[in-house]
C-alpha cells in the first residue's frame, strides 16, 4: 500500500479494514479479485492489489525470506523486497524508500543521482551491526527531521557530517524536477439502464483493470438521443491526468454488459468516478 501512496493515507482508511478481512495471506489467496479490489477500492494504482493477490497465491501462507527470491514475487521490486527483509526477517540490508533517498543526497551533497548510485550510497552509510534500529532511525529522520519542506537540521545527528548541512543549503538536494501539467481528458458516461437496473462492465484494460464500471466513451463518440437526459458532470483526478466527463442516462439496451440493482454494485469494486456516478443514480 505504501507503494505510491503516503502513510497517513494508508493508515486512516486502508491498512486496518484490509487486515481485518484478510488477516493471513492464505485467506487473501482464497479470495476473489473481485473481493480483493473492493477491499482496496478507492486506494488507486489497482495493479499493487492484483499483485498482492497473485503472490498470496503463489506462496500459500510464508513469504520466502530473501532478497533475492522477493523480487521474483508479483509486484515486489528491489526497494519493497530490501523492506521486508529488513523489518519481516531483520535481514542486514539498507532501505530505500523516498525519506532515506533525501536524506542520501543531503548527507552526499548529491543533487542527481540514478537508483544505482543512491542503492550504492545506501550500503556506504549503512549500520550493519544495527540494521533494524538503523533503517527506522532513518525512517524517522526523514519524516521528522530531514524533510522535504523544511528541515531541523540543528536537531540531527548528521549535522557535522552532512554536505547539504555544512553548506547551508539543504533544501537545494536533491534538485526539484519541473512540474509538469496534467492533460485533461473529456469523456461521455452514459448510464444504460432497464427495470431499475444499471448496465456495469469490468474493465479489461491497464487501466482500472478488474474495476467495473459504466459504459465510458470519448467525447461526442456516442451518438446522444432523445430519450437520453443528462444527469450531471464530474470532475475526478488521476496522478497522470484530469477526468472530466458527463454523465447521460438511457433507456437503450446495450450488449455485453451486466444489469444489476443499485446494492448488487455497490458490492463491486468501483472506481472513484462512477462511485460519484453511483450517487447521482441515488
Amino acid at each position: 500500500m505504501l507503494q505510491q501512496t503516503q502513510v497517513a493515507t494508508v493508515l486512516e482508511r486502508f491498512y486496518f479494514p484490509f487486515l481485518q478481512r484478510f488477516p493471513t495471506l492464505y485467506e487473501l489467496s482464497v479470495a476473489t479479485e473481485d473481493e480483493v479490489l473492493k477491499q482496496w477500492e478507492g486506494l488507486g494504482y489497482y495493479t499493487r492489489a492484483r499483485n498482492l493477490h497473485k503472490t498470496a497465491q503463489l506462496v500459500e501462507d510464508t513469504l520466502p525470506q530473501s532478497v533475492h527470491e522477493l523480487i521474483r514475487l508479483p509486484g515486489i521490486g528491489k526497494s519493497t523486497a530490501h523492506a521486508i527483509a529488513a523489518f519481516a526477517y531483520r535481514t542486514p540490508v539498507p532501505i530505500l524508500d523516498a525519506n532515506v533517498k533525501r536524506i542520501l543526497y543531503r548527507f552526499f551533497g548529491k543533487k542527481q543521482a540514478t537508483d544505482k548510485e543512491l542503492w550504492e550510497l545506501a550500503y556506504r552509510l549503512f549500520d550493519a551491526e544495527h540494521p533494524f534500529e538503523y533503517n527506522q532511525a532513518m525512517m524517522d529522520l526523514g519524516s521528522l527531521i530531514c524533510r522535504s519542506k523544511e528541515t531541523r537540521c540543528i536537531h540531527c545527528p548528521f549535522k557535522t557530517e552532512c554536505s547539504a548541512a555544512q553548506q547551508g543549503i539543504p533544501l537545494a538536494f536533491p534538485e526539484k524536477k519541473a512540474v509538469k501539467s496534467v492533460p485533461i481528458r473529456h469523456k461521455d458516461i452514459v448510464v444504460f439502464t432497464c427495470k431499475n437496473r444499471y448496465a456495469l462492465k469490468q474493465r479489461t484494460g491497464r487501466f482500472l483493470n478488474g474495476l467495473w464500471g459504466f459504459a465510458e466513451y470519448e467525447k461526442n463518440e456516442y451518438p446522444l438521443e432523445n430519450s437520453m437526459r443528462k444527469l450531471g458532470s464530474i470532475v475526478q483526478k488521476y496522478s497522470h491526468f484530469h477526468l472530466h466527463a458527463d454523465i447521460f442516462i438511457s433507456h437503450a439496451y446495450v450488449e455485453e454488459y451486466r444489469y444489476l440493482s443499485v446494492t448488487e454494485i455497490y458490492k463491486l469494486p468501483l472506481s472513484k468516478a462512477d462511485v460519484k456516478i453511483l450517487k447521482m443514480l441515488n
